[in-house]
C-alpha cells in the first residue's frame, strides 16, 4: 500500500498533523509513506515507521513547487492520499481515496480535530513524532544524563508572541530554587536560528553548571529528540511547544496573541497559561504594526503561571535525563 501524506511546511501545524500517520500506521501496518512537507519541518519525519521517502517542498514563484511535486508522484498508483494543504496536486494524480481538507470543516475546532475530521475519523489520534536513532543519540549528547531537566522556549516566529525574557528568567528561578517543583534541575533553552539574543538572556541567566546550551544548535527533529529528555517543558505557542507535547512530555504553553481553542498543546500531559485578553483585543490599538510591535504578553504575570504550572505538576511525575 502506497500513501502519500501531504501536510504543512509550518513545524506546529506539521506536527498537528502527525496524528493521521500515526493513526494510517496503525490501520496499515505495512503501508509505504511519502511525506510532503516544508525543508524546515522534514527532520521531524525522518523516523516515521514505513517511512519511503520526505519531500522537503521548497516554495517558488508562481507555484512551481507545485508543480515539480506533480511531476514527482503523478507516475504513482497511491491507494490512500492525504492532503492538508488542498492542493491540485491531490486532484491530479491517481488515488484510490482522497482524503483532502475542505474549509467546511468547523474551523473552530482544534487544529488536531480538523485533521481527524479530514479523514473522518471517528476518534481524534494524538500527534506523536518518531525521532531516528541518530536523532536520540545526538539527543543524548545535548542532554547528557544528570538528573531532571527543565526545558525553556523562551521564543517565537513573532515579537508579539514571546512573554519577556525576564519573566521567563524568575519563572526559571523558581521552578528550580529549592522550594520549587524542580529543585536544582539543570536547565536546557532551546530556541532556532534567528532567535539567539533573547534565548542567551535566558540562559545566561541559570547557573553555568546547570545550563544547557540548545540554542540554534540543531534541526527540529534532532531537538525534539532533545525535549523527550526533559521533565518539564515551559515555553511561548511555538513550534517546539507542539513537538515537546507530541514526544510526551509535560508541557505548560504560554498564549497572547494567538488562539488556544485552536492551538493549545494536545494531550492530557498538557496545560496552558494566557493572557487576559485575547488576539482582536491584543491588537486593537492605535498604531499597531505587527512588525514593530514588541511582546503582547505583558499581561500576564509570573505568579500566575507559577501558579499554574504547580497545580499543573500535581497531575504528574517528575522525569529525570
Amino acid at each position: 500500500m502506497k500513501v502519500l501524506f501531504i501536510t504543512s511546511s509550518r513545524i506546529g501545524d506539521a506536527v498537528l498533523s502527525t496524528g493521521l500517520l500515526r493513526n494510517l500506521k496503525d490501520t496499515y501496518p505495512g503501508a509505504h509513506i511519502t511525506v510532503v512537507c516544508g525543508p524546515l519541518a522534514a527532520s521531524l519525519f525522518a523516523g516515521v515507521p514505513g517511512l519511503e521517502r520526505v519531500i522537503a517542498l521548497k516554495k517558488q514563484k508562481h507555484n512551481k513547487h507545485w508543480i515539480e511535486l506533480w511531476r514527482e508522484v503523478w507516475p504513482i498508483k497511491w491507494d490512500i492520499v492525504v492532503d492538508l494543504r488542498n492542493s491540485a496536486v491531490s486532484r491530479l494524480i491517481r488515488a484510490k481515496k482522497r482524503c483532502i481538507f475542505d474549509r467546511r470543516i468547523d474551523q473552530n475546532l482544534h487544529k488536531v480535530e480538523q485533521n481527524a475530521a479530514v479523514m473522518a475519523l471517528n476518534h481524534v489520534p494524538a500527534p506523536q513524532l518518531w525521532p531516528t536513532k541518530e536523532q536520540s543519540e545526538a539527543a543524548y549528547q545535548l542532554i547528557p544524563p544528570g538528573g531532571a531537566v527543565l526545558g525553556v522556549g523562551p521564543t517565537a516566529n513573532w515579537a508579539g508572541k514571546t512573554w519577556p525574557a525576564e519573566r521567563f528568567i524568575a519563572l526559571i528561578s523558581l521552578l528550580t530554587g529549592s522550594d520549587g517543583i524542580l529543585p536544582g534541575a539543570r536547565v536546557a533553552v532551546f530556541a532556532a536560528p534567528g532567535e539567539e539574543d533573547s534565548a542567551y538572556q535566558v540562559l545566561s541567566s541559570v547557573p553555568e553548571a546547570l545550563q544547557i546550551d540548545i540554542i540554534a544548535k540543531t534541526d527540529p527533529g534532532t531537538a525534539a529528540a532533545a525535549l523527550q529528555r526533559c521533565a518539564l517543558y515551559v515555553g511561548n505557542d511555538s513550534g517546539l511547544m507542539h513537538c515537546a507535547a507530541a514526544m510526551g512530555v509535560p508541557t505548560f504553553g504560554l498564549f497572547g496573541p494567538s488562539w488556544p481553542h485552536l492551538y493549545r498543546p494536545w494531550g492530557a500531559h498538557t496545560a496552558y497559561a494566557a493572557t487576559p485578553k485575547n488576539y482582536d483585543e491584543l491588537i486593537d490599538f492605535p498604531g499597531y504594526d505587527s512588525k514593530t510591535a514588541g511582546s503582547l504578553m505583558t499581561s500576564l504575570d509570573v505568579e500566575t503561571v507559577y501558579n499554574a504550572i504547580g497545580d499543573f505538576w500535581e497531575r504528574h511525575e517528575p522525569r529525570a535525563a
